[in-house]
């Protein structure tokens, strides 16, 4: 997600220390509290109730961004950052153990409208540390480190040291550099199995592993039968997420480049690392790719962020508006979620298959 699409630090994020000393001591009693109604009503008085014990097989532990994620029981309020890793826990089946979500730019998935209605929206963008914690979540879930890490809600330790094991999305670390200003370097290509393993490492920490196997195939034969048959190999695309007066367009490695070697395409813009570079419109007029692939965002912090916008700008702008995708019309609509490293993506590999079937160009 383009660094400037991130919302403004919260107010009050300065009085995270102080607020520290206040709960330190509240979510693990909380936590512990829990995880003792959960064994006391699932062994009974004998100890040998054929009810399941809640707890069995817990702690568990995965392995994320370099840090041991440990749960000590099946998370029951659990609190999702950014809507890509809330539409994860809402596809497990995992609404009624959810405490809030927050940060979307797009309406929920289709299917997951009635199963997100009774998570509780703690903001529409970023939320603040108090905010979070005011859910007294168990357990918190994020796609991107600008929103799990220094500079957004709060860090991973920060959320250990009130006993809250908190994931970062596998798709924002694994090969890619979040330490610079942008929105990341990626040193290797991001690839669907990176997403695969957040759906399993989440099921696993949710005692649902069955649920998230299916899932995985549900995905993965989802993206076989969008691209069975299909060459793009002489179609050229470029992907335009946001901002039209620096616009940002997907750089070689993200979520844009699995769309596109899923099709066989290429990206006019895969000389570039950067996860969304911003480029002047004399560059992107000059590479005139065969189709752009735009962004159809429901949010309001950026320019031209629904399709219609960017659409009116692409065709009345003097630099863009004789580009070859312009004069043709060539435009593939996808979410804000599709072109992010999330489970949406399949849907991006989906929507781009069949915008280069409808306009002949695959062989």
């Amino acid at each position: 997600m383009p660094a400037s699409s991130r919302a403004p630090r919260p107010v009050g994020f300065r009085r995270l220390p102080a607020l520290h000393r206040a709960v330190r001591g509240l979510v693990p009693l909380l936590a512990g509290a829990l995880l003792a109604a959960g064994c006391g009503s699932g062994t009974g008085t004998g100890g040998d109730s054929a009810v399941p014990d809640p707890a069995a097989g817990y702690p568990r532990t995965v392995r994320d961004c370099g840090r041991e994620v440990e749960v000590a029981a099946p998370p029951q309020r659990a609190v999702s950052l950014n809507q890509g890793t809330t539409e994860i826990l809402l596809s497990l089946g995992l609404a009624d153990r959810m405490a809030g979500t927050a940060t979307w730019t797009d309406p929920v998935m289709k299917g997951l409208e009635k199963a997100n209605e009774g998570v509780p929206r703690l903001a529409d963008d970023m939320p603040s540390f108090e905010t979070v914690l005011d859910a007294e979540p168990d357990f918190v879930a994020a796609s991107f480190a600008s929103t799990l890490g220094t500079g957004g809600v709060a860090t991973p330790e920060q959320f250990g040291e009130l006993g809250v094991p908190a994931y970062l999305s596998p798709s924002d670390c694994v090969g890619k550099d979040n330490s610079g200003d942008g929105d990341g370097v990626r040193s290797e290509p991001f690839t669907m199995d990176t997403v695969y393993r957040e759906v399993r490492d989440l099921a696993r920490l949710f005692d649902v592993e069955e649920r998230g196997e299916k899932l995985v195939a549900d995905l993965k034969a989802r993206v076989t039968k969008a691209t069975s048959g299909v060459d793009a190999s002489d179609v050229t695309l470029m992907y335009w997420f946001a901002n039209s007066t620096s616009p940002y367009m997907g750089g070689c490695c993200g979520a844009p480049g699995v769309m596109t070697r899923a099709v066989g395409a290429k990206n006019a813009m895969d000389d570039t690392h950067d996860e969304w570079p911003q480029v002047g419109w004399e560059t992107v007029a000059d590479r005139d790719p065969d189709v752009l692939v735009l962004g159809d965002l429901t949010r309001r912090s950026q320019t031209a962020e629904t399709a219609a916008k960017k659409i009116e700008f692409l065709e009345s702008d003097p630099v863009t508006r004789n580009m070859t995708a312009v004069r043709e019309k060539r435009y593939v609509l996808l979410s804000g979620q599709a072109m992010n490293p999330t489970i949406r993506t399949v849907e991006g590999v989906e929507q781009v298959a069949a915008a280069l079937r409808e306009y002949g160009l695959t062989r």
